[in-house]
């Protein structure tokens, strides 16, 4: 059981073997149908958008009711106009235009944790669940990014991270969903970065939709920067004749905070669904980059809620994100001061994905007695740090619901394997005695 003690816790090479004559007949029906369904389509005004087809669904007015609704099915990967909650119109710029990238709203349910202060509630909202290869926080963010890189004519986008990131797993697979092609810097040690960089977690899902994965060891990443490595990268691909769009670390700018000020209309929308019944006190969450609290802060302190919001730096430390907060808050024209809406907590240990062995056993824990699968960067790393500050003090959260954004990233666990393998021992061969019948053929193995 979890407890406080745990607190302080290439196409070309591919052989197909031939498919029988009547197989391969059938097989090209289907092909010529599905082609001439696709073109059809990709000529109706009212779904596809011609300037981009067949990259993206644009919505559209349509006379007949019946179509309308049937289209209303097919909104996943729709290019819409945007427009912002009342309470958040006034800050400028203003987003055109938005993406439908990810399974929204995502569910809020409770969870039940042990050992929390007296009369304490800690709610649940599954951000890890607005997708699976395509997941996480940064889906909101991307929802807006990928609409500026299409209105802006891009072919290809740009964005780096660490070797595991989750965000640069996830804009490659949207990029690749919006027919654009996604290069991503990934920093790693100067020990691998010669070397293959292999197919574990992110890294796999990346490669098998065809990103174009460039290394950077973690020495050069900090004498250049990110903003000087993509720019780097931009200038090539520009010198051959590409249109790429640059996306920062973590999809974290003053277009990419739109994503979770639009969360919060989602939120208010569902506390409201809710009745009487739920109201929050607090909202949790990780904080990596700084657009998710960002966000989250800004659209909490404009809209109804008023919700209080701690965020837990899983890198660098709370004045620099204080600071970078405050950046894209006045890239919005938000008129608030950072320190005025976000509390921010070191959370980061013993540094940016790295975990110790608690952290990690507490991961296990939590997944144990309450099937809520962390991951170890971020969500872990926060609830970690969340437990820890009730158990130590426990009256500043008694009687608080509290609202924890659970912000994906469960691929990065398998980076971890070779660390969890001792707290996940729990297996052993199936004993059958002898005196059960046994006949040869009785198990269909499917």
């Amino acid at each position: 059981m979890l407890s406080p003690s745990a607190c302080s816790i290439k196409s070309s090479s591919l052989y197909l073997a031939p498919l029988p004559t009547v197989r391969r007949n059938f097989h090209k029906r289907l092909l010529c149908d599905f082609r001439r369904h696709w073109s059809t389509l990709a000529r109706a005004p009212t779904i596809v958008d011609s300037s981009t087809a067949p990259r993206v669904m644009e919505s559209g007015g349509s006379s007949d009711g019946a179509i309308d609704g049937a289209i209303a099915g097919f909104n996943f990967l729709e290019r819409k106009p945007y427009s912002p909650p009342p309470w958040a119109s006034h800050l400028s710029p203003i987003p055109s235009h938005v993406f439908s990238l990810g399974h929204l709203p995502s569910p809020i349910h409770r969870w039940n944790l042990p050992n929390l202060p007296k009369g304490t509630e800690v709610w649940l909202k599954r951000d890890d669940l607005s997708g699976m290869q395509l997941s996480g926080n940064k889906v909101r963010k991307l929802e807006f990014l990928l609409a500026d890189a299409v209105a802006q004519g891009a072919d290809c986008i740009i964005t780096i991270g660490g070797i595991q990131s989750n965000h640069c797993r996830a804009t490659a697979v949207a990029a690749k969903y919006l027919n654009l092609n996604c290069h991503v810097i990934l920093r790693t040690s100067k020990a691998l970065v010669d070397k293959d960089p292999g197919l574990t977690g992110n890294l796999l899902v990346e490669r098998l939709v065809g990103a174009h994965v460039q290394l950077i060891s973690k020495e050069e990443y900090a004498k250049l920067g990110s903003v000087t490595l993509t720019e780097l990268l931009k200038e090539k691909l520009l010198k051959e004749g590409r249109k790429p769009y640059v996306i920062p670390v973590g999809g974290s700018n003053s277009l990419g905070t739109w994503g979770y000020i639009e969360a919060v209309r989602e939120i208010e929308q569902q506390v409201h669904n809710a009745g009487a019944r739920v109201k929050f006190d607090d909202i949790v969450v990780a904080c990596g980059s700084g657009g998710t609290i960002a966000g989250l802060s800004l659209g909490s302190w404009l809209s109804a809620m008023k919700t209080k919001v701690h965020a837990f730096s899983v890198c660098d430390d709370p004045d620099y994100f204080y600071d970078f907060v405050q950046v894209l808050l006045d890239g919005l024209q938000a008129g608030v001061l950072s320190r005025d809406i976000v509390d921010i907590h070191n959370a980061k240990g013993l540094g940016y994905a790295m975990s110790t062995a608690e952290e990690l056993k507490f991961v296990k824990e939590v997944a144990t007695t309450t099937g809520v699968v962390l991951d170890p960067v971020y969500s872990g790393k926060a609830a970690y740090g969340m437990l820890r500050d009730m158990a130590e003090n426990p009256t500043e959260w008694e009687g608080r619901r509290v609202l924890f954004v659970h912000t994906g990233g469960l691929l990065g666990l398998y980076d971890k394997v070779d660390q969890m393998a001792s707290t996940v021992g729990n297996w052993q061969r199936m004993d059958v005695d002898e005196s059960v019948p046994r006949k040869e053929g009785t198990g269909k193995m499917f």
